[in-house]
């Protein structure tokens, strides 16, 4: 099913929430996908919004159409794999925005292959991406984050909840921002910190490219990642990260909360 884009909307449409006036936020991934989402959702509902991603151009653009639409955004070109431009990330954030509320890590990649055939060099990437990305920005959000008593949302994936046949790095990955999750939200929960993360289901966005099942795969064994055929828009994740997000949810802390039609229950 169509869902509409906030871009559609004016961001002083009335029936839009509010729940980000005075937030600060930084989204990764936000040049597209989920990441582009989860940017306008937060600016529409107030945030001012810090767009960074791996595809500068990208990041600009949405930023450009947060600021069309009468939002606050700006953007960068950032490689979460580098501790140093993460740190450079956040620096800057902080001191255009005067503080900091918000760290989502949406930022990531993928891809399909036979475990036997999976290479080192990708595993290694897709795990740069996808598990130390996020740490890397953490660590450098934190004092910002226990001043402003903020949040951090990871957006992991179904395979970071269950096992998936021709995704071995990418389970792995994960798997492993899943567990960094609840470490976290354990240890810093007392501090007034909440890290939380989201994990969909399958999206429809451009990363779908990338999880063509390999040449002699088991439709069988792929199918399983999947409850449904359909699958849902970025904007349906996008309205579960604001939430996570936001002060409404001031209570929730360490949850691993997925999105995906059912297909984690059992």
């Amino acid at each position: 099913m169509d869902q509409p884009d906030l871009l559609d909307q004016p961001f002083a449409d009335p029936d839009l929430p509010h729940r980000f006036r005075g937030k600060r936020a930084i989204v990764t991934g936000a040049a597209s996908g989920i990441g582009r989402s989860s940017a306008i959702r937060l600016a529409a509902e107030g945030a001012q919004v810090w767009c960074a991603d791996i595809n500068g151009d990208g990041a600009a653009a949405t930023a450009a159409e947060i600021t069309d639409k009468g939002g606050e955004a700006r953007s960068s070109r950032v490689d979460v794999t580098s501790p140093a431009e993460c740190a450079g990330l956040v620096a800057a954030a902080v001191e255009a925005f005067s503080g900091l509320d918000v760290l989502c890590n949406i930022a990531g990649i993928g891809g399909m292959a036979h475990f036997a055939d999976e290479t080192p060099e990708r595993f290694d990437r897709i795990f740069q991406v996808n598990a130390a990305g996020p740490f890397h920005l953490s660590q450098a959000a934190l004092p910002h984050l226990l001043e402003t008593k903020g949040n951090i949302m990871n957006l992991a994936s179904t395979a970071g909840i269950m096992g998936q046949a021709y995704v071995a790095a990418y389970c792995a990955s994960k798997h492993a921002l899943v567990g960094l999750t609840k470490a976290m939200a354990i240890e810093l929960g007392r501090k007034g910190i909440r890290i939380n993360a989201v994990c969909p289901g399958g999206v429809n966005t451009n990363i779908m490219g990338d999880f063509m099942p390999p040449e002699g795969s088991s439709m069988s064994l792929v199918s399983r990642a999947f409850l449904l055929r359909e699958m849902q828009e970025p904007e349906s994740v996008a309205a579960m990260v604001a939430y996570v997000c936001s002060p409404e949810a001031y209570y929730v802390n360490g949850a691993i909360l997925s999105i995906d039609a059912g297909t984690t229950t059992g």
